[in-house]
């Protein structure tokens, strides 16, 4: 496996591209199985390219994961063209808004009398795109076929 703290962990970076913000992330996936999240947050999508190559000098990711969604094409195309050498691997992100936001709730529950009212009846106070690229990012590591730890060729 590869990494830059190691040679027992595989780290990918995870992205759910958007009009004018980016969810963006990198996890990493040990030898015993165990995910953690390096860093995740929302990014500016103009800042897309310096980010990435920002993570990718940071983390040495084996791979890039990327959501599906509707400007996923678009993302893709300036990656392949500012990191030619990071593979990109597209996966479906199907629910993952509804998912992102029963995350959120979890890591920053409701205070005060908003702790009364069901979370799914209550918006996070900010977007929730890092979250998403987490979620990709570890459907994509938890995935029944191991990653590549060099990246290699799609799966």
């Amino acid at each position: 496996m590869t990494g830059a703290k190691g040679a027992d962990r595989i780290v990918v970076l995870g992205l759910d591209p958007g009009r004018d913000k980016c969810g963006f992330a990198a996890l990493e996936k040990t030898e015993d199985g165990t995910i953690r999240v390096l860093m995740q947050k929302v990014i500016e999508t103009k800042n897309l390219e310096q980010e990435a190559a920002a993570a990718a000098a940071a983390f040495s990711p084996s791979k890039l994961i990327e959501g599906n969604g509707t400007t996923s094409k678009e993302a893709r195309e300036r990656l392949q063209r500012a990191l030619p050498e990071l593979p990109i691997e597209v996966i479906d992100e199907y629910r993952t808004t509804e998912q992102a936001k029963r995350e959120y709730w979890k890591a920053h529950p409701p205070a005060g009398l908003r702790r009364f009212i069901p979370t799914t009846m209550q918006v996070p106070p900010v977007p929730v795109d890092d979250f998403v690229a987490v979620i990709l990012a570890t459907r994509y590591l938890s995935s029944p076929q191991p990653p590549s730890p060099r990246g290699g060729g799609p799966r």
